[in-house]
């Protein structure tokens, strides 16, 4: 077999090549005016996330010289820190000019961002009212010069660095003068995160103006330093990132919970990783704060422009200009499963699969709620990963308890940066009588399911659940595509109840007869399901594999899609995220195809399909193909049994995988071509999904 030069794509730089398909999304003119500042937003905090992670990762790999399976093929984590930076430098820059472009477009419409220095006379009243009312009160200043510690400055806040060049005194000799010339004070000065990064201005005309809370507090500087006898002054804002990771304290007699919360709170001292500054600031303010924050030559230093944290840009007031945002789609109903009458009995007739966020999340929250009132429910077992704020699951399950249910939570407190507000769940639970699970050591509990236990009128025991892609989290059910299935197979059910048993007592590996669950059994149970496709190719029969999933970067399972596709099977793979798997090289994987689908939804469902000869076998899973999910975490992925939803998702597969719009190409280039259309109508696949949806139920009335 000849050698093929390269086998994978390293998965920070495909991670990257990700971002930057949210960055072609701001840049793309077909995207309404306020989701392309969105989508700016959602660049910059999903490269905040990567640098708290990722990056810090290869750095800790960089400086303690270790070799890592964390770094795919043969670059070091030295050459690898240096390519990232390059590749954020220059992100970084074309998000400078696409917001630069978005900006323009905007005053087009009317809609004008203007800074301190271009306010008339209405709006300067309206900004020192609105900084003495609203801002001052909120303000941390620290003076830095005489300070004996460089106070810690937060990785999820901006700052102004502040430059004070003092006036000589007047009793000063000219010598004196010359030297006090020279006398500078730096200050700092938080930007607060409790007011609304951009404040719209009074305007008495059909323009709409907005300045930066960052330029409000430029205009006022000369009321913050005003005890200070100076010169000049300048304000430049920069932003650090710090090292996420936590460490567990080991001290035996501290409860889980209280190791956490003390990691989280440790994580404000985490190493710095990234400093980023407004490129305009003067040498010896960048080298002040640099040299007392310990920033060095490890850290990726980043020059930007004159406002960071653009994660703010998520935030950016709509001004009812609801012409310039995505039509909002109503979630649909799901064809027989009503929001009147008892949701458990059509369950009973049945399984429903629920696709958000096409279809109505509020049949899970529906289903928690009957289960709470319901005097023949006994238990709630339930797993959490993500929740929400003021979460209706949580107030579900605490309605439960209260009516005097078994609940049982697993909790996963581990949740990166969900840490403090599920601590802050489970103490909430606990105070109401609520079993709560701290998952298994070692191991994260990443699988989503959902079982109850119900005694019918016959006294039998009968269990109902649900099983997802996603966190049980109505706010993210909105804009996070996941399925959910509604079904009361017992044996699925008896499966669940397994899970729950292992969580209390990890010693104990069970067998499963329809549910696949890491870290035990995914990756074989895959990797046999891969092999029939292997077999059946090789035997002239129809083979085919279909994954939908958000990240694709184990390369054992890679080099078995290879072999796959080396025996003729043909594999089609929507990859949101990272995909270090190398499509269409003759001799390796020309069987392969892979696309990214990047709109207006975030795609998080995974959906797996194995031709297995013309009779499809159909997956929905927790578990991404990544080591951690294949062997370092919980997950479960769930057969669906009913045919007509086995055909839905079969059709809704087809549906993304047609789409030509929002569909880039997987490449070893990382270049994010786009599908061309062709001689092809526009088939914009999130749409049509949608439509799909809306079809169905229209056929159905119809036929009433």
């Amino acid at each position: 077999m000849q050698a093929i030069e390269n086998r994978y794509i390293d998965r920070e730089k495909s991670w990257l090549a990700f971002n930057f398909r949210v960055l072609q999304e701001a840049a793309d003119e077909r995207v309404p005016l306020l989701d392309r500042l969105r989508f700016l937003g959602i660049f910059s905090n999903n490269l905040d996330e990567f640098f708290r992670v990722r990056y810090a990762a290869i750095r800790r790999l960089s400086i303690s010289g270790e070799k890592s399976d964390k770094i795919i093929g043969d670059i070091t984590p030295q050459d690898l820190i240096k390519e990232i930076t390059e590749t954020v430098i220059e992100q970084q820059s074309e998000s400078l000019r696409i917001l630069s472009v978005i900006e323009k477009e905007l005053e087009k419409e009317g809609i004008f961002i203007i800074n301190e220095t271009e306010l008339n006379k209405e709006q300067k009243n309206f900004i020192r009212d609105f900084f003495i009312q609203k801002v001052s009160p909120e303000l941390v200043t620290i003076i830095l010069n005489d300070l004996e510690e460089f106070p810690l400055l937060k990785d999820t806040s901006g700052y102004l660095a502040i430059k004070l060049v003092m006036k000589p005194k007047e009793s000063s000799s000219i010598l004196e003068k010359i030297k006090l010339k020279k006398d500078v004070r730096y200050a700092v000065i938080e930007i607060p995160k409790t007011i609304n990064r951009f404040v719209v201005l009074p305007s008495n005309s059909d323009k709409q103006h907005i300045i930066l809370l960052d330029d409000v507090i430029r205009y006022n500087l000369h009321s913050i330093f005003n005890i200070f006898e100076y010169e000049s002054i300048s304000a430049h804002m920069i932003k650090i990132t710090r090292d996420a990771q936590l460490e567990l304290d080991s001290e035996l007699h501290k409860s889980f919970i209280e190791k956490i919360s003390s990691s989280v709170k440790d994580r404000r001292l985490g190493e710095p990783v990234r400093f980023v500054y407004d490129q305009s600031i003067d040498k010896d303010t960048l080298k002040f704060f640099l040299r007392n924050m310990g920033i060095d030559s490890k850290d990726s230093i980043i020059p930007g422009g004159r406002y960071h944290n653009r994660r703010d840009y998520m935030d950016f007031p709509n001004l009812g200009r609801y012409d310039l945002l995505y039509k909002v789609n109503t979630p649909l109903p799901v064809v027989g499963l009503g929001m009147e009458g008892s949701i458990l009995k059509m369950i009973d007739k049945k399984d429903f699969l629920i696709n958000t966020p096409y279809q109505s999340y509020a049949y899970i929250i529906k289903f928690l709620r009957e289960a709470a009132l319901d005097p023949h429910v006994t238990a709630i077992k339930i797993t959490l990963y993500r929740l929400s704020k003021n979460s209706q699951i949580i107030s579900s399950l605490i309605n439960a308890a209260k009516n005097g249910k078994k609940v049982t939570v697993q909790i996963e407190l581990q949740a990166r940066f969900d840490e403090a507000s599920n601590i802050s769940y489970a103490e909430m639970m606990q105070t109401e009588g609520i079993e709560l699970i701290f998952g298994v050591k070692g191991l994260k509990v990443h699988c989503k399911l959902c079982y109850i236990d119900r005694i019918d009128d016959h006294g039998k025991l009968k269990r109902y659940g649900f099983i997802s892609t996603g966190n049980f989290n109505e706010a993210t059910a909105k804009v996070y595509t996941d399925v959910t299935l509604l079904t009361s197979h017992q044996q699925i059910l008896k499966d669940a109840a397994k899970v729950f048993e292992f969580f209390q007592i990890n010693y104990r590996v069970h067998r499963y007869k329809h549910l696949i669950v890491s870290p035990h059994y995914t990756r074989s149970k895959f990797i046999k399901l891969i092999d029939r496709e292997i077999l059946n190719a090789s035997l002239g029969r129809q083979a085919f594999i279909k994954l939908k999933m958000n990240s694709l970067s184990d390369t054992k399972m890679i080099d078995k899609l290879y072999d796959a596709s080396r025996a003729g099977v043909k594999i089609q793979l929507v990859v949101r995220g990272i995909c270090s798997l190398i499509p269409g090289v003759k001799g390796m994987s020309e069987n392969i195809e892979a696309i990214s689908i990047v709109d207006a939804y975030l795609e998080h469902s995974r959906v797996y399909i194995f031709g297995n000869d013309g009779n499809p076998e159909v997956f929905i899973s927790s578990a991404d193909f990544m080591t951690r999910n294949l062997d370092a975490r919980v997950e479960v992925t769930c057969p669906i049994y009913d045919e007509n939803i086995r055909k839905e998702m079969i059709q809704t597969f087809e549906i993304g995988w047609k789409g030509n719009v929002k569909a880039r190409f997987h490449s070893e280039k990382l270049d994010n071509k786009y599908r061309m259309r062709g001689d092809n109508p526009i088939f914009r696949a999130q749409m049509e999904t949608y439509n799909y949806y809306r079809d169905k139920i229209e056929v159905v009335t119809e036929n009433v």
